[in-house]
């Protein structure tokens, strides 16, 4: 339905109703996240303003004109062209700014730095230098699909995904060809990784009545409830304060299984039964494991605490769709019977709240792996039934833990009850030192061989010992990092003996990537391409390096999954010691999260080295899977990557923010519309059969 507005513009009965909802959810944090952008921006100086004001303005022009070409678009067959059209239009406006600015003020918004900035931007796949990659680390990783693009995509006939899963479809977790298959779902296979054969490039359908998402902060307390609409986990958990239906609402009380009375009294008490968590400081990035909703990791972002919550897609459903929608980080995995898609030694804390995970089983497998990526000398808090109950089952698991963390060296540091919520916590320590590994009178469970990277960690298999603790004091993990804030800006202490993935000595080409971004957010992203920023919360970028991007953002209301493809130099370490977080993936490859769920995604030299291997068509198709309607994709490349990934995104009547170049680099801006086609493809592998 279209109807006129007061001034005779085009207006869709979706777009009058977003528009509604933005004014209802977030006028007064506009208001004050806006002054906040201004403040942190305000040594740019009186010309930049000026530039600033004339975007501003552009900007406003293209928003009111975007919205009749985004009516047209929602036409159909009736004006088949016309969102492509519009698309132009913006480009050749926003190419013509830029120009114009650029001849008129030398001094304004730098969208693409000179001279030795450039560098940063040239680096490729062949630079990864002595840096190891993903690929060479894990012996198990998926082949990488090697399909080209045969013809002209771009012209493609996109349809939409016909499968069992609707709009909350993951690929590679719901190929239920490869899941009716498999020899056994004892250690939880079924909700492991199984990624179909061709990745989908079909789009997945947006759920009826989906709304603009509320706006973080208020989002942590509710969400429209047909964004995600789904009542089984309000039915089974609404009584321990999970999660509630209030009218058009999905609200949050705070609650949780093992803190029904709000998460910021659970919080406060682990860290009451030991201060040396100091949460924020000392204990900066922390893994939440079975997350449910993930509100101990919301509210623990008011201790300058991120944590990375997971839990699997199973009948819970959509508990991480939750956490996603409410704009708190988290995703899809589950311990099974392959690591976790994380490095060795990182985490500065590991939580379990009755979290599901038979730790004690088979010799505690899974509990290695999290020794495997828990930082020597961090935390495991345990707060489950086996701590404080008596009842049989829980005395005999606590006697099998009892003997299994002793067996591990982890000193159990103290188990306290909260009364308030009934329940109890043991707080155990891993050993800094491997003193305790020599002395066992049997090495059982037994060390890993010295040929074990216990970086591997790429659809790696689950290996059946644990890794000795480093202790040469030039190898990571031999120190504690600095507190937070300062090991956000400081190299880390071991980088000093290599080379960096630019070329130069790594703190030196560490510190040269900060200020690239730095000066990139500073300079172009808060200002000179069309984002509002208080409407941004959940972002990823796509290719990290050195998480110099999320860095940059580090004074702004939002969080940054911070992905290092598997092809690329393994920098996560460096992203995780600077108190940051992120994960291996590939591109290739369908991403571990639901659909709508990332309000931005940025792709610093991304497709160009994905284009020798994969279908870009694809992986635009899961970039479109991910974000959210009128989300973000900041796109920098060469030239031709750029022009693709344009004319793709006109293809999907996707709105053009921004399209600029200089020396064959260029920079890309795109916003994705609420526009889905009307034919269908049905995909047979993501198809529950009767």
């Amino acid at each position: 339905m279209v109807e006129e507005n007061q001034d005779g513009k085009a207006v869709s009965e979706m777009e009058r109703k977003m528009e509604t909802e933005n004014n209802e959810d977030g006028k007064t944090e506009d208001r004050e996240l806006n002054s906040g952008d201004k403040e942190s921006n305000s040594e740019a100086g009186e010309t930049q303003a000026q530039g600033n004001e004339a975007n501003e303005s552009d900007q406003t022009e293209s928003e009111d004109s975007s919205s009749e070409n985004k009516s047209k678009s929602d036409d159909g067959e009736k004006n088949p062209d016309s969102g492509e059209n519009a698309n132009e239009n913006n480009q050749e406006g926003a190419t013509e700014n830029n120009v114009d600015s650029q001849e008129n003020d030398q001094t304004s918004i730098e969208i693409l730095p000179a001279g030795t900035q450039s560098e940063l931007l040239n680096e490729t796949n062949t630079q990864n230098g002595a840096w190891s990659t993903q690929v060479v680390e894990s012996q198990n990783e998926k082949i990488s699909q090697q399909s080209s693009i045969a013809k002209d995509h771009y012209g493609h006939g996109w349809k939409l995904c016909n499968v069992t899963a609707g709009p909350a479809y993951v690929p590679c977790l719901d190929n239920w060809y490869v899941i009716r298959r498999l020899p056994s779902t004892k250690h939880y296979e079924h909700r492991e990784r199984h990624c179909p054969q061709e990745a989908p490039t079909c789009l997945v359908p947006i759920p009826e009545g989906y709304r603009r998402s509320v706006k973080w902060p208020k989002s942590r307390e509710k969400i429209w409830f047909y964004n995600v609409p789904n009542t089984k986990l309000a039915e089974v958990k609404g009584h321990q304060n999970w999660v509630k239906v209030t009218g058009e609402y999905l609200t949050f009380p705070g609650g949780g299984t093992q803190f029904k009375h709000g998460a910021l009294h659970y919080i406060d008490f682990i860290q009451d039964s030991h201060p040396d968590i100091a949460w924020g400081k000392r204990s900066r990035v922390i893994l939440d494991v079975g997350c449910g909703v993930a509100s101990f990791g919301g509210y623990l972002l008011e201790k300058d605490v991120l944590a990375m919550s997971f839990a699997p897609k199973d009948e819970h459903e959509a508990q991480v769709q939750f956490a996603l929608e409410r704009g708190i980080p988290a995703m899809l995995a589950v311990m099974g019977t392959k690591r976790l898609p994380f490095p060795s030694s990182v985490f500065d804390l590991v939580h379990c709240a009755r979290c599901r995970v038979p730790w004690h089983i088979e010799g505690g497998k899974l509990l290695w792996e999290l020794n495997r990526v828990l930082r020597p000398g961090g935390y495991f808090v345990w707060s489950a039934t086996p701590v404080y109950r008596k009842r049989p089952e829980d005395v005999g698991i606590w006697k099998a833990m009892s003997k299994l963390t002793k067996s591990m060296c982890w000193d159990l540091v103290v188990i306290k009850t909260d009364k308030l919520n009934g329940v109890g916590a043991a707080i155990y320590r891993k050993p800094t030192s491997n003193d305790c590994y020599n002395n066992r009178p049997q090495n059982e469970p037994p060390l890993c061989k010295e040929s074990d990277d216990p970086n591997a960690a790429w659809n790696v298999l689950l290996e059946a010992c644990m890794h000795k603790v480093p202790v040469d004091a030039s190898v990571r993990g031999s120190h504690w990092p600095e507190q937070w804030p300062k090991r956000l800006e400081k190299p880390p202490y071991w980088l000093n003996s290599q080379v960096g993935v630019y070329g130069k000595a790594a703190a030196e080409d560490f510190a040269a990537d900060y200020r690239h971004w730095k000066n990139v957010v500073s300079q172009s992203y808060l200002n000179g391409i069309g984002i509002k920023w208080s409407s941004v919360r959940n972002i990823m970028d796509m290719r990290a390096v050195y998480g110099g991007f999320a860095a940059a953002l580090k004074d702004l209301k939002v969080w940054v999954m911070n992905i290092v493809p598997t092809d690329s130099a393994d920098t996560l370490p460096i992203i995780y010691e600077r108190g940051l977080f992120g994960m291996y993936h590939d591109w290739c490859e369908s991403f571990n999260t639901y659909p709508r769920t990332y309000d931005l995604l940025h792709a610093d030299h991304l497709f160009s080295g994905l284009k020798k291997r994969c279908d870009l068509v694809a992986v635009i198709a899961e970039v479109d899977r991910i974000l959210r309607p009128e989300g973000k994709l900041i796109v920098r490349d060469n030239v031709e990557i750029i022009g693709e990934i344009e004319r793709l995104a006109k293809s999907l009547k996707w709105e053009i923010r921004m399209i600029y170049s200089k020396d064959n680099e260029g920079l890309l801006c795109v916003q994705k519309t609420m526009w889905r086609p009307t034919e269908s493809e049905t995909i047979t592998s993501a198809i529950i059969q009767a």
